[in-house]
């Protein structure tokens, strides 16, 4: 039975230090075969385009930004036999800053992406197009069409499009949600949409000024069986009837 935990976003500097590092102990634990990372590992916001002209696009702060998202990469993966990230809006960042303003630099290896982040050095492949990771699933970010504010059908309209059932992030919601294709007393395919949540600090994320339909959540994947874990308030969780974590 292959095991996988899905991480959802993270979004470095802003994730909750006391949640992911609960999380990343639960997978020192449970000694998963594969961890998966939803995307927005990274938040960027230095080079985003909502900075582009106001003082943040001047702070020094990228490479520690990077440096603690490596670590936290880490934490997370290095007890896992393999691990997989997928691309998203906030790490595509990178490249549409580059491709914007100095679009000549595009031919520096060291800038791409998986270098920049060193995927290499952790053992992470990156996946530009929807990873299949079990049968008759997919995972993508989530971002890749309009957002539904209800958990669970962001990723259920995924599904639909797909053909397959899907796991997102994007959305920082943790729910899930079905759809039975059936006629004539048949049943057809049945497509399931999970989001995974997210792992920030939401004191952090300024930009919701306190108002958000977030929930802290991550993901268990056994053989095809998908299980949605949420995070209480305090940063701890069950799991098979066992509570996991310090609390906060």
């Amino acid at each position: 039975m292959k095991r996988t935990v899905i991480v959802p976003d993270l979004q470095v500097p802003y994730h909750d230090e006391v949640a992911v590092r609960n999380v990343a102990s639960f997978i020192k634990a449970y000694r998963p075969d594969s961890v998966i990372t939803l995307g927005d590992e990274i938040d960027l916001p230095q080079i985003s385009r909502w900075s582009d002209g106001t003082p943040g696009w001047y702070e020094q702060t990228l490479a520690e930004d990077r440096d603690t998202a490596v670590e936290v990469l880490w934490s997370l993966v290095e007890h896992a036999k393999e691990a997989h990230m997928i691309r998203s809006n906030h790490t595509d960042r990178l490249y549409n800053v580059i491709m914007k303003k100095i679009p000549a630099f595009l031919a520096l290896p060291e800038l791409r992406f998986e270098r920049f982040m060193r995927l290499d050095e952790l053992g992470i492949t990156y996946h530009k197009k929807p990873y299949a990771f079990s049968k008759g699933w997919v995972a993508v970010h989530g971002d890749e069409q309009g957002i539904n504010p209800n958990a669970g059908l962001t990723a259920l309209g995924a599904a639909r499009r797909h053909g397959l059932s899907v796991i997102c992030g994007h959305t920082h919601r943790a729910g899930q949600s079905a759809f039975t294709e059936a006629s004539g007393g048949k049943i057809g395919r049945i497509l399931r949409g999970v989001e995974g949540g997210h792992l920030m600090d939401v004191r952090k994320a300024g930009y919701t000024k306190g108002t958000m339909n977030w929930q802290q959540a991550f993901i268990i994947v056994e053989d095809t069986q998908v299980t949605l874990i949420n995070l209480e308030k305090d940063g701890t969780f069950v799991v098979a009837g066992r509570r996991y974590g310090r609390a906060r």
